[in-house]
């Protein structure tokens, strides 16, 4: 660094090579104090700054205005990202890390960390196929578990630590009630639930089986919840990862061809057993005759509309509202913090990408005070995704057979008439849809169903 002038710096490049790096590349810098503190926002460039310094830059070009330099550094915390196609596997993009120079694990596939909140997307899914709805109460309450699988007695709490009482169970997951997850998974049972979740590839052997596993407290491979987000892109369809689709020899004939399990909506009768994927190896070019292997439909058409719904509201209008700048609406997906901020995840997904990032440091530290998945790892999946997705058109939800949609009360979650104040709209399987009442408040009962297309009422709360 040569001189510093206001809030302007001068920097040496190398003969005949000099810039200036300009507030807007400078303001961000603060002096650290702990994980959870940091110095003043400086004022001048010589607050940060002091020629002879020796400093990181980054040309940082942004999709709107001029190109400029940025003050940069090592960062001492990790990330990692994985993008997959959800139709059958194929990693599309893999970050295991930093800079492999600096270190050479790699956080996909090697890491086992907890994935917090983003885990609770598979219990909502059990839930959901035990009998539960969207608009299901849930009490969002202090409770103490004397848990005999825990050494103490637990006292879980929400991020805010706050309490809301009865909370449907849309809105439980669009904000993240921790205790809304603790109470279904008691409800339903940790073993009915754990079989459960091996449907997306989880191996319940490696899984807590306390009540703790609502909030994700296994040790989890970023991989394999892509593997389980996959799930819920697809349509339902469990597929597995992989790296590889073919290899030549030197002569540039074939000598290995992948053959994931890939979505067949109308299975051809020569499609061999639903099994884990496999690949297979040839000796030839592969051909259109190749034998079709078809994934595994684990979660129903109705079970995968509801999840897909209530996950696009997190975007839309829960703990991952900063996504809403890619300007689709067929992004859905769920933030993940684990304790002491540790570890920070966004697991993300629309029909035709699935795409999962996280941050946190190697030795398990906190991140530091307000470091969740929304603010330390939201960022760089939006950055991701803005690129994966460019061109491509937005994804439809359509509804599959076996659904009705009804007005409901925002806090009651029960059914009511068009008129009534907080009525808002929700989406039922027809076995568990809620009664409908003959009489509210002298008018006649409700429609079975609703247009979904229909405008809410403004005083939906979401």
């Amino acid at each position: 660094m040569l001189s510093t002038d206001g809030q302007n710096a001068g920097l040496y490049l190398g003969p005949e090579q000099q810039v200036t790096l300009t507030w807007q590349g400078l303001s961000w810098a603060r002096q650290f104090k702990d994980s959870d503190h940091q110095g003043s926002e400086p004022k001048t460039a010589a607050d940060i700054l002091q020629p002879g310094d020796l400093i990181r830059i980054h040309r940082e070009i942004p999709q709107e205005g001029e190109p400029y330099w940025r003050l940069a550094q090592i960062p001492k915390a990790e990330g990692a990202l994985v993008s997959v196609d959800p139709d059958n596997g194929a990693i599309l993009a893999l970050v295991g890390g930093y800079d492999f120079y600096l270190s050479k694990f790699n956080r996909i596939t090697q890491a086992r960390r907890q994935p917090g909140s983003g885990f609770k997307a598979f219990i909502y899914s059990a839930a959901l196929e035990a009998g539960y709805t969207p608009a299901s109460l849930i009490n969002d309450a202090p409770v103490v578990f004397d848990d005999p699988a825990l050494e103490a007695s637990w006292r879980p709490e929400n991020y805010s630590g706050k309490f809301f009482g009865p909370t449907r169970l849309r809105y439980a997951l669009t904000k993240s009630r921790n205790l809304v997850s603790i109470r279904l998974l008691r409800a339903m049972g940790i073993k009915s639930t754990l079989e459960y979740v091996t449907r997306f590839g989880f191996d319940k052997g490696k899984l807590p089986r306390d009540l703790s596993l609502a909030l994700g407290s296994g040790a989890i491979a970023p991989l394999q919840m892509a593997e389980g987000y996959s799930v819920l892109a697809n349509g339902g369809y469990h597929i597995e990862p992989f790296f590889i689709v073919r290899i030549e020899d030197d002569h540039r004939e074939t000598i290995f061809l992948a053959n994931p399990a890939q979505i067949c909506e109308d299975p051809p009768p020569s499609a061999a057993p639903k099994e884990p994927t496999e690949t297979t190896e040839v000796t030839a070019e592969p051909t259109v005759d190749a034998e079709i292997r078809c994934a595994e439909r684990v979660i129903t058409p109705q079970n995968h509309y509801l999840m897909n719904s209530m996950m696009r509201d997190v975007v839309q209008r829960g703990t991952a509202r900063k996504a809403r700048a890619l300007g689709r609406k067929d992004i859905a997906g769920k933030t993940g913090t684990t304790n002491d901020q540790r570890d920070a995840w966004f697991n993300g997904f629309n029909r035709n990408l699935v795409a999962i990032a996280w941050v946190g440091f190697d030795n398990f530290q906190p991140l530091g005070r307000g470091e969740v998945g929304g603010r330390a790892a939201l960022p760089a999946w939006i950055h991701f995704m803005r690129t994966g997705l460019e061109g491509t058109e937005e994804a439809p939800l359509e509804m599959p057979e076996g659904m009705v949609t009804m007005r409901i009360d925002e806090k009651t979650g029960k059914p009511v008439h068009a008129g009534h104040k907080g009525a808002i709209f929700e989406v039922f399987r027809e076995k568990y849809a809620p009664e409908i009442p003959t009489q509210v408040n002298g008018t006649a009962g409700l429609p079975e169903t609703e247009n979904l297309d229909a405008p809410a009422p403004e005083e939906d709360p979401f």
